[in-house]
């Protein structure tokens, strides 16, 4: 289908160094002149570590980020990416941080200034605990090429935002002064940026879609029921790739982090201080961080909460109230989703039944019959009839289906349900395609469709033993340009399906229906189908039939 491209521009975090130059490409935005990075191997422009707040520091730590309110004179290099916001975990790996780190990155392709195209505005994941724009595993030269080569050319944008203690500590205090999730109004702002800046460099501000992945899809599910479902015009469409709107777990409310928060404060001695925040904001850098980067970091969860203005309620309320914001969504996760999140050593349905002892018996038993210890059910990547190795457990395809179910699967199906009850467009797929590096028992888990919707053929920023196309053939490549292009296609048509003009050698990918609904699955070892989205239906069915009882949400 597809011709092996012959060579990559490795972009790394200082692109002035690996892309040669003529003449560097020039954009003028509201603050001043950026001069950024021309790439002839790729005919694209780079705008690398560009600010789009006030550094968050000193006065400015745990606040709201503030728009930029001075410019530059002269011209201001953009050429090499930012340092990540400060978080704690394997995807800070290699990259450096910094608590001054509300920078992002637009990546263009190069003689289409004048064209007004369509926004690829990307969230990154990680948890909300780690993670960056510049993570070369979400190079946007290779998608963006894709694009153009598809005759459906996009801009990328990629940014980060404040993670972690530092960006979603929950307290009393910080609820108070309005100081709650401030990694997601980050996020925010950059969109209000792109609105205010992207048509410098070519993009046109009315056609911008975000998109995410995990805790950046999670993300994006906030920002279409943030304030409500209030419509600020900041995006036409969504993309969100294992997260939602919707999940069914404990959310939180404003002092969710109470008792880390109160940790810190007495480590670093404002403990006993009348302004705590205040305190903690003259506390040095270094002292901090040192006390957040251990138990606190890992042990507890710092994530949104509900603040009763940008996250009102539960996103699945307010979907089933209608308070979302009503635009084309692509929604999808991976085969094996729970692979990565299950608890492993349960060898025993009593086992399993103890590890879902938070719920009331009748519903523990109701999981045990929709959930069977059978492998027909529970494999769908890959295993086949084979039980997991012993380090897993006898039943861990049995525990991971269930926890992909809840986490992921069935938040996924409720979602496209609901917009197609709404008569809205929605597109979602089940992802199928295992990548090389890992345990066979992990199957098609979380994150494993990264490198096919940014065509990274060649691993750029992966580990060298978990490039997800090492060793494996073409078809595999095959499935990163069809998932790349549908990706492009979508930001620039808002129909994935666009860019094959007619040909009716690609399966269509079919719009969701409440009537039949399908899913289109993407998968290397066969060719990428529509298929019923019935799939596990009698225990999604439980998962989400009780979201409002057992689940409380």
């Amino acid at each position: 289908m597809w011709k092996s491209l012959v060579s990559f521009l490795a972009v790394t975090a200082s692109a002035s160094a690996t892309a040669v130059y003529d003449t560097a490409p020039i954009a003028c935005v509201e603050n001043g002149t950026l001069a950024g990075v021309y790439s002839p191997e790729f005919k694209q422009d780079f705008f690398l570590g560009i600010p789009y707040a006030q550094p968050p520091v000193d006065n400015l730590r745990f606040r709201q980020a503030q728009s930029l309110n001075t410019t530059w004179n002269g011209t201001r290099d953009a050429n090499e990416y930012g340092p990540h916001c400060v978080g704690y975990g394997l995807d800070q790996t290699f990259y450096r941080a910094s608590e001054d780190c509300l920078y992002l990155n637009v990546v263009r392709p190069s003689g289409y200034e004048e064209n007004n195209l369509p926004v690829a505005f990307w969230i990154h994941g990680g948890a909300y605990t780690n993670g960056g724009g510049g993570d070369q595993r979400y190079n946007l030269s290779f998608i963006v090429d894709q694009s153009v080569a598809i005759g459906k050319p996009i801009i990328g944008v990629s940014i980060n935002y404040r993670l972690s203690v530092w960006g979603f500590t929950s307290s009393n205090e910080l609820a108070e002064d309005g100081l709650l999730n401030i990694g997601l109004r980050d996020q925010r702002l950059a969109l209000h940026w792109v609105q205010e800046n992207i048509a410098a460099f070519g993009g046109d501000a009315s056609k911008v879609t975000i998109f995410g992945e995990s805790a950046g899809a999670a993300s994006v599910g906030f920002h279409l029921t943030a304030y409500k479902g209030r419509d600020d015009g900041l995006y036409r469409a969504a993309i969100l790739q294992s997260g939602n709107p919707i999940f069914y777990l404990p959310v939180g409310g404003p002092n969710k982090t109470q008792a880390a928060f109160n940790t810190v404060a007495s480590q670093v001695g404002c403990g006993s201080s009348p302004d705590r925040v205040q305190c903690l904001r003259e506390v040095s850098f270094e002292t901090l961080n040192a006390t957040m980067n251990g138990t606190i970091s890992t042990n507890e969860i710092f994530n949104p909460v509900i603040d009763g203005d940008f996250v009102q309620d539960y996103g699945s309320l307010q979907l089933q109230r209608g308070e979302f914001v009503k635009v084309p969504i692509v929604v999808g996760a991976n085969s094996d989703e729970g692979a990565s999140f299950s608890q492993t050593g349960i060898n025993t349905t009593e086992q399993f039944k103890d590890a879902l002892a938070k719920y009331p018996a009748a519903h523990q038993n109701a999981i045990l019959e929709t959930y069977p210890d059978d492998l027909s059910v529970n494999v769908i990547a890959n295993l086949q009839n084979q039980r997991p190795a012993a380090q897993f457990g006898q039943q861990f395809r049995r525990v991971a289906s269930y926890v992909g179910d809840e986490l992921f699967i069935a938040p996924r199906r409720q979602t496209a349900i609901t917009w197609a009850s709404h008569n809205l467009t929605a597109y979602a797929f089940r992802f199928n395609a295992k990548s090389a590096g890992w345990a066979p028992e992990l199957g098609v888990s979380h994150f494993k469709e990264i490198g096919f919707v940014f065509r990274n053929i060649e691993g750029v920023g992966w580990r060298p033993d978990i490039k997800p196309f090492e060793g494996q053939g073409q078809n595999y490549i095959d499935l990163a340009y069809l998932m790349s292009s549908m990706w492009a296609s979508f930001v620039h048509e808002l129909d994935p399906n666009a860019w094959q003009c007619g040909s009716a050698n690609i399966t269509k990918w079919p719009k969701y229906r409440v009537d039949a609904p399908e899913d289109f699955v993407f998968d290397a070892n066969v060719t990428s189908y529509a298929e019923p989205d019935t799939w596990r239906k009698e225990g999604i069915d439980l998962i989400n039939e009780n979201a409002f009882g057992i689940y409380g949400r």
